[in-house]
């Protein structure tokens, strides 16, 4: 059992990632913004604190989302560190996954000039999670969530972005408490996409594999 920690769980995304860790019965706190300040060190600090891994689905609620993922990212970042808490599991975003030619979307001309400052937000707060010395994972779909969906009863991990691809929400939360759970896959950004019909049972989030 772990204690997990996770900011965001008022959101569909965190909710969701909360439900499936307290059902595999780790100690888990739900987060929302109202409970602790991302932006604030000290908050973070006093939230995480006692916990072995956190995991962050945060969104700017009006805010300027550069302004917000990057004082998200510095806030989580020096928080967990004064907390002595070394394991994060960031909800990141599709369009800073590289596609099969190895070209993230978010810099390839034709994306959406509408989308660039929330890819961009997201951008920096990786690239300040990435310089943190902290044992972090980023998590996001492959391409985007599918709402309303069904569970695909699992996922698989990928490297490459996909913008057309969804995943459901559940499936995408059996990726990130499976993560949270796991000391490997540090320092990688990973999509997550849903089971194809025919993938076989050692595919990862097939029930068991945790």
């Amino acid at each position: 059992m772990r204690r997990i920690v996770i900011f965001g769980a008022g959101g569909r995304t965190g909710r969701t990632a909360a439900a499936e860790a307290s059902a595999r019965g780790h100690h888990v706190t739900p987060l929302r913004s109202a409970d602790a300040d991302i932006t604030d060190p000290q908050a973070v600090a006093r939230a995480v604190l006692g916990h072995d891994v956190a995991i962050a689905a945060v969104a700017p609620a009006g805010a300027d989302p550069r302004a917000f993922f990057q004082a998200a990212a510095e806030g989580l970042v020096t928080g967990l560190q004064n907390a002595g808490v070394a394991r994060l599991v960031w909800v990141g975003i599709a369009s800073l996954l590289p596609d099969a030619s190895g070209v993230p979307a978010l810099d390839t001309d034709d994306f959406p000039v509408e989308y660039r400052p929330f890819s961009l937000g997201h951008r920096t707060a990786l690239e300040t999670i990435k310089a943190s010395g902290l044992q972090w994972t980023a998590v996001s779909p492959a391409g985007d969530f599918a709402p309303g969906t069904s569970s695909a009863g699992g996922y698989a991990l990928t490297h490459i972005g996909d913008l057309t691809t969804r995943i459901n929400r559940t499936d995408h939360a059996r990726a990130l408490v499976d993560i949270a759970e796991r000391a490997n896959l540090v320092g990688e950004h990973l999509g997550v996409t849903p089971l194809s019909p025919d993938a076989g049972v050692s595919v990862a989030g097939r029930g068991g594999d945790r």
